[in-house]
């Protein structure tokens, strides 16, 4: 049986409550990103003050190659933490996805806790959200078409987290039908449809097949972050799908093989799935993402230094990022692309 509208809303809260803990981390499995180094420049000639990090997102300029990631929406709760984040996304002019939309089809009782966000940032990207298992159950996208208009969304993010509803409570394992409704879909909407992953990343056969479909973007969200089937363990005890904890693909392994799609498709590729400092945040660049993306270090960030802290830490990021960009003789992102990584069993 599904969800009532009023279990959704408590899901999410138990859901940010304990994201707001480290106990959701994968346990052995990482992002990879430890395994590469930076091939250092000894002659650099770049000049550090002119790096600009300004990005096309879907037809509007952001000020760098970076998103807060989905993360609530659809409780009184979070109207407050969606009013934050869009201030500082706003202030930093980035890009900024809303959580699960799913409530909203159900009523407009939290509508404003996702309104919010277009109000306090009026000219950023706004990408909405919706989860795979309601889209390959539709009918019609009327729905789908009011969550986008909802927050005068620039873009759709369809999460795709089979993990996690395989796992949860009442949850809802069933995507048969997905990829027809997905092309369907994107004929339907006047915005472009990202595909991500929830932690467990997105293959490049997977990418492949989405694309094919019409899709974007594909933002890999793999694994070696935040494990929702540890969210779901933890919220359930449910201690015998505990070897389901570490499931999934390593952020670096997706960013590198979707990479690969670039000479077939024009698509955006956002990297995500344990981005947690300015290193990250290089090497998934390197690697070939267009974007980078994090949610719950922004969310600790939040709550421990409020908005203004999120942008600190934003900004710091970057400044460690151009710093690298320096130091690898990269005087653009896409140079920085140009085999600037070495794994690190090649040095020793």
């Amino acid at each position: 049986m599904p969800d009532n509208p009023n279990s959704i809303s408590q899901r999410k809260i138990e859901h940010l409550e304990l994201c707001l803990t480290n106990d959701v981390a994968f346990k052995q499995k990482t992002t990879g990103f430890e395994n590469y180094e930076f091939m250092h420049c000894a002659i650099t000639e770049v000049e550090i003050s002119k790096i600009d990090f300004r990005t096309n997102f879907f037809g509007k300029e952001i000020s760098y190659p970076f998103l807060i990631s989905c993360m609530t929406g659809g409780a009184k709760e979070t109207e407050s933490i969606n009013s934050q984040l869009s201030l500082a996304a706003n202030e930093l002019n980035i890009a900024m996805g809303v959580g699960s939309q799913r409530q909203a089809l159900e009523n407009k009782k939290f509508n404003e806790s996702y309104k919010i966000i277009r109000k306090n940032a009026p000219k950023i990207p706004v990408l909405g959200n919706i989860g795979a298992s309601q889209i390959s159950k539709l009918k019609n996208y009327d729905g789908i078409k009011y969550i986008t208009e909802l927050i005068e969304a620039d873009g759709l993010f369809i999460h795709a987290n089979p993990v996690q509803e395989l796992l949860q409570k009442r949850g809802e394992p069933d995507f048969k039908g997905l990829l027809k409704s997905i092309e369907k879909l994107v004929k339907f909407l006047e915005v472009p449809v990202i595909v991500k992953e929830v932690g467990a990343g997105i293959s490049k056969d997977a990418a492949e097949k989405l694309l094919e479909a019409g899709v974007k973007g594909i933002d890999v969200a793999g694994a070696g972050g935040t494990s929702w089937a540890g969210v779901e363990i933890l919220r359930n005890n449910i201690i015998q799908n505990y070897e389901f904890w570490d499931w999934g693909l390593p952020t670096s392994f997706c960013i590198q093989s979707v990479s690969d799609l670039k000479t077939k498709f024009d698509f955006m590729l956002i990297g995500s799935g344990g981005i947690n400092n300015g290193i990250d945040v290089a090497k998934a660049l390197a690697m070939g993402a267009d974007i980078t993306a994090t949610a719950r270090i922004i969310l600790h960030e939040l709550n421990k230094a409020g908005s203004e802290g999120v942008q600190k830490l934003i900004k710091d990021w970057f400044e460690i990022v151009r710093k690298i960009m320096f130091l690898t003789g990269s005087s653009s992102i896409n140079e920085l692309k140009n085999n600037k990584l070495i794994r690190k069993e090649k040095l020793y």
